[in-house]
């Protein structure tokens, strides 16, 4: 049966493929249409790659064609960069001795001349070089061929001015935040103000300040008998152990016989101190710079310049060059130029009888002249150095009617205590003053009964 079936299917599969023969050749006869003819004669361009390589053949036939591999790219092999090494480094530093020159300083830590001068330059860009004294201190870190990286000069006070050399030159100051200390003592007065301050530890330049104040009401050559007593308050800025700069006055009690003077020092820079007498305001004086206490008061003293004894007219003021000086008293600028003695000077005129003067001076504003109106606080110039002078000072003088009197005594210039005098503010502030006097003094006798068990 399965025989039957497969005759049946082959005779049926040849007649199918004798039709198709027939049909096939009846097209091969029609006419082709030109598009597709020319189609017919597109041939593909050669293929650009290459073909591979074959190795010849061997003698017997049985053995398959070595074919290569294709070239591989070649691979650029970068070695690792090393790593910058730095010039050792050494380190010279030392304390500025008496007589010593910076250019001396820097030969000894082995810069040559040209550094030396590069060196000197970015110092002076933030530091006076006249200014150096012993106690100074300088450190070299360079280079062993004597290139520099690093100078230090360490000043007063703990401020550093920095060069640093690198690929560009910078020089800054490093000025360290001090902290603020409150301090109290009292003293007893047997021969002197300054006497008393010495035996109790007490800053002696005190005396200069409680002098230049109480100097119109008190002659303490005369008025002081023995026995009186000074409470005084102060502060003092410290960086670490290290006192800066000098300490200042906040308040200051005086009994002498029954009367009480007192006098308070406002804790704002301003310099304007109140002064009073059994607790009422008698007199305030605003000094010409802000923030700084006379370094010479009015009298008969020995010349610093000259070296004998001779009058001093006014009262100095030892400050930095270059602070701004104020008119105390409003008035009419009579005088701007150079005095003997006085160097650069400005005058002015407070009515037909007073006069007070500003000496010493490096500059005066620009467009101020004689004649011109100038009210209490303007700026009339800047402190210097000019004419007879051992230093950066203002020399602020009062005459009245030609004849030089104490600026801290002559009332004509302290018309503001009567205001002051009128309000409640001046008394809160003295009892003010006075709470924190007792309060730092309590202190000061609690440590010392603790430290003398």
């Amino acid at each position: 049966m399965k025989l039957k079936y497969l005759a049946i299917g082959i005779v049926t599969a040849g007649s199918v493929s004798a039709t198709a023969l027939p049909l096939s050749g009846n097209w091969t006869r029609d006419p082709v249409p030109p598009a597709l003819a020319e189609a017919a004669l597109w041939t593909p361009e050669s293929l650009s790659v290459p073909a591979p390589v074959l190795a010849p053949t061997l003698a017997r036939s049985d053995t398959a064609p070595m074919v290569s591999s294709p070239a591989l790219p070649s691979v650029v092999v970068v070695a690792p960069s090393l790593p910058k090494i730095e010039p050792s480094l050494r380190t010279w530093s030392r304390e500025i001795a008496a007589g010593e020159t910076l250019d001396g300083l820097l030969v000894e830590a082995g810069l040559a001349a040209q550094v030396r001068a590069e060196v000197a330059l970015a110092l002076a860009a933030e530091f006076d070089l006249l200014r150096l004294r012993p106690g100074h201190s300088l450190s070299v870190v360079s280079t062993h061929d004597g290139s520099p990286r690093r100078v230090v000069l360490e000043v007063d006070d703990g401020v550093r001015i920095e060069a640093v050399f690198d690929e560009q030159m910078a020089t800054h100051v490093v000025a360290p935040d001090p902290k603020i200390v409150t301090l109290a003592a009292e003293a007893h007065i047997e021969s002197s103000v300054f006497a008393a301050l010495d035996a109790g530890g007490i800053p002696a330049r005190f005396a200069v300040d409680l002098a230049q104040m109480l100097g119109g009401f008190v002659d303490f050559r005369r008025d002081l008998a023995g026995g009186e007593t000074l409470r005084l308050m102060w502060r003092e800025a410290r960086i670490g152990n290290d006192i800066v700069g000098h300490p200042d006055l906040t308040f200051a009690a005086l009994e002498i016989g029954d009367t009480l003077f007192e006098i308070i020092w406002p804790e704002d820079g301003t310099g304007l101190a109140t002064i009073y007498r059994d607790g009422a305001v008698v007199r305030v004086f605003a000094p010409p710079v802000e923030g700084a206490r006379p370094s010479s008061v009015f009298g008969r003293r020995t010349h610093p310049v000259y070296g004998d004894t001779r009058m001093h007219t006014g009262v100095d003021f030892s400050v930095a060059r270059g602070t701004p000086v104020y008119a105390t008293a409003p008035g009419r600028v009579s005088f701007i130029g150079s005095r003997r003695g006085y160097g650069r000077a400005v005058e002015i005129a407070h009515g037909s009888e007073t006069t007070t003067l500003y000496a010493h001076l490096s500059a005066v504003p620009d467009g101020l002249s004689r004649g011109d109106r100038v009210a209490a606080g303007d700026l009339i110039g800047r402190v210097g150095a000019t004419g007879t002078a051992t230093g950066p000072n203002l020399h602020y003088e009062v005459r009245v009617n030609g004849r030089p009197t104490d600026p801290l005594s002559d009332d004509r210039l302290a018309e503001a205590a009567e205001q002051i005098a009128a309000s409640d503010a001046a008394l809160t502030r003295l009892e003010d003053a006075r709470a924190r006097l007792d309060e730092q003094l309590a202190r000061v006798i609690a440590r010392n009964t603790i430290e003398s068990l």
